[in-house]
């Protein structure tokens, strides 16, 4: 079945015409929206192919590789941004985040065109906390990326533990929701409060870091 291609096609029309009808700031976010779709849909080949190399089975496919395989895949085009663009603090950040947001949105679409829409609570909690996992992942890379990346003697090193930390984050979220009954909840949750704990905490240094 090639569903996803075609999900991909139909969310990715409208926002490449709206894309070309705006400007600055607000085309940027179409487009890095449009990036992470994309390499969401990247991802899942990917994914498939190693699995069928390694001759993995779904579940170990989404508790080992998927992790992997979709963090570097969010990195990449934001390393082909800050190089090539050179852009400043807050357009970098904004891009990271943009970027998972897109990426979350299309895996929760194909979720919900692949498993049905009978148990409404069930993908209210999935998709706020997939969503949300993302979103972590992407700003604990973000924020590194635009604390480290004009310090060189750790930009390397920083940026490959932060992307190792969003593998490992991802991992143990993919590892709970896995699960049924409780840990599958507090799998869920997990990056829930973790956003909460960032928008309540995080706020002041993330403007410190972004002067």
């Amino acid at each position: 079945m090639n569903y996803i291609e075609n999900i991909y096609v139909c969310l990715m029309a409208p926002l490449l015409i709206t894309s070309l009808c705006l400007r600055g700031r607000s085309r940027r976010v179409i487009v890095f929206l449009l990036g992470g779709m994309t390499v969401c849909l990247l991802s899942s080949y990917i994914s498939t192919f190693i699995a069928a190399v390694q001759g993995a089975d779904t579940l170990s496919a989404s508790l080992e590789i998927a992790p992997l395989v979709e963090e570097i895949m969010k990195f990449l085009p934001v390393l082909f941004y800050l190089i090539v663009f050179e852009p400043d603090k807050s357009s970098l950040s904004d891009s990271v985040l943009v970027i998972s947001l897109g990426f979350a949105t299309f895996e929760n679409t194909c979720y919900l065109t692949q498993n049905g829409a009978a148990h409404i609570v069930h993908l209210l909690i999935r998709g706020f906390g997939t969503g949300a996992m993302h979103v972590v992942c992407g700003a604990l890379v973000a924020f590194g990326l635009v604390y480290l990346w004009d310090r060189i003697w750790i930009r390397i090193t920083g940026t490959v533990g932060l992307i190792a930390m969003a593998i490992t984050y991802h991992g143990i979220y993919n590892i709970l929701v896995s699960q049924s009954g409780a840990p599958a909840l507090i799998g869920y949750f997990i990056p829930l409060i973790t956003l909460l704990l960032l928008a309540v905490f995080g706020k002041d240094l993330v403007k410190k870091t972004l002067r």
